[in-house]
């Protein structure tokens, strides 16, 4: 049977104290004043329901900042009757957790259960979230970890396994009016008192500038408040408290990654709306330039290849320019190359060629170079056969030595460029065939 939904707890919230920031303030004291996160808490979703029947099960919440992991924490303690206790894994050590750890077996064992919530848990090392194993098998404590970062590479596999993952979403534009709107009517913890005067299309461009986190947007309504001019939060003043805002970006971590492969495959789809955009967005966002750049050489090499050998030629230059230039002004180069590259021709035809050789390689190991190719400098070197019979191929009738076998014994005859028909390759591939196609009948010939 499902529990009546608990009166606020004390403990867990405090009365409201003019103190604290805004978005402390209005941090939600129950599962419906959480915006954002439908998919995770709608009245009929499996998490909602299992919150307010009281079963709260060991967890990691996933997700961008501010969009809610620790007000959630807070909630399943209040939910479940269980003390709460929360540790940073940025500011707290083993000797923290052991502390925490030993306040919650002693809560046990006298019949209360304890949420451990730890932020930024994927900071800590293996050892450290190893600390938590046993105590999450015994049931001693209910783990909630949160962290930004994907926990598949970022959490130990043992304690992923003792732990359900729920992904929380960036908090949509529409749904952080709704907080702000909440904390601008709400006298006893919001700025209702205040009587501000704010459009909805102010309210929207907060909820834009705040890039998916409702503590960003309540801080930034903030900081409106004060400033404003006998309670009217207008244009002025929100030029004024937007100004210089950066986007999510985390440099190093999944956001990062995801931005480049976003970049990197709208180049080789020859998008070059997208490819500009994502090149914008990681430029935007604070990415080194240097390591924008250094990708654009690599695509240029991977995915365009010889299909338009300008496309290394134009993002070599753009990495120059741009160390001559610094930024703003080199950026402009390097969004020109993403471009390019979009709309260039495209082969990787090298690329899966010279991938094809390694793995070759790996597999024969080190076979002899014919003779006739070897060099020849001493005496002994010629007598044993060095560089006998070679053709030298400009003074051969079409500038090749067509019966000629150049790859070692073991693998003559194999084709591992095969170029394809797009821009200049195609006018390889046509040179290309010819010469094998002669090769091949000077070689049965030879062989006759």
């Amino acid at each position: 049977m499902a529990r009546s939904k608990p009166t606020a707890n004390p403990q867990l919230f405090a009365e409201s104290d003019a103190l604290k920031p805004l978005a402390e303030r209005m941090r939600p004291r129950t599962l419906d004043e959480i915006v954002g996160q439908q998919r995770l808490l709608a009245s009929d979703a499996p998490l909602r329901k299992s919150i307010e029947a009281g079963h709260v099960h060991s967890m990691v919440l996933w997700g961008p900042p501010g969009c809610g992991k620790t007000t959630l924490a807070l909630l399943l303690a209040k939910y479940a009757n269980a003390r709460f206790r929360a540790i940073s894994a940025v500011l707290s050590g083993i000797a923290e957790v052991r502390e925490a750890l030993a306040e919650a077996t002693a809560n046990f064992s006298q019949g209360v259960r304890s949420v451990l919530f730890v932020d930024e848990v994927h900071r800590f090392n293996k050892a450290q979230q190893d600390a938590f194993l046993p105590h999450i098998e015994k049931g001693t404590i209910l783990f909630v970890g949160a962290t930004t970062e994907n926990p598949s590479f970022e959490l130990n596999s043992a304690l992923l396994s003792r732990c359900r993952v729920h992904v929380m979403d960036a908090v949509s534009p529409e749904a952080i009016v709704q907080a702000l709107q909440r904390a601008l009517h709400d006298e006893e913890r919001g700025l209702g008192a205040a009587k501000l005067q704010i459009t909805d299309a102010s309210l929207a461009l907060i909820a834009q500038a705040a890039d998916g986190d409702v503590r960003r947007a309540l801080t930034l309504l903030e900081i409106a408040a004060d400033v404003a001019h006998d309670g009217a939060i207008d244009d002025t003043t929100l030029t004024q408290v937007l100004a210089d805002r950066t986007r999510r970006f985390d440099k190093g971590g999944e956001q990062f990654y995801d931005q480049i492969s976003a970049l990197h495959k709208s180049v080789r789809s020859s998008d070059a709306d997208a490819a500009l955009y994502w090149c914008t967005r990681m430029l935007d966002g604070g990415v080194d330039p240097a390591y924008l750049a250094r990708r654009l050489t690599r695509m240029a090499i991977e995915d365009i290849g010889l299909a338009d050998p300008r496309a290394l030629t134009l993002a070599l230059e753009a990495w120059d320019t741009f160390d001559r230039l610094g930024s703003p002004e080199g950026e402009l180069a390097l969004a020109e190359v993403a471009v390019y590259l979009a709309i260039a021709a495209k082969s990787n035809a090298v690329y899966a060629a010279f991938g094809e050789v390694k793995g070759l390689i790996a597999e024969t190991g080190t076979l002899d170079v014919p003779l006739h190719l070897r060099n020849a400098p001493t005496k002994l070197m010629k007598g044993l056969g060095y560089g006998k019979d070679y053709q030298y191929d400009h003074n051969v009738e079409g500038g090749v030595a067509l019966d000629q076998q150049c790859l070692p014994d073991a693998l003559a005859g194999r084709e591992f460029y095969q170029p394809t028909d797009r821009g200049l390759e195609g006018k390889i591939r046509e040179k290309l065939q010819g010469i094998r196609s002669a090769r091949a009948a000077a070689q049965k010939e030879k062989n006759r």
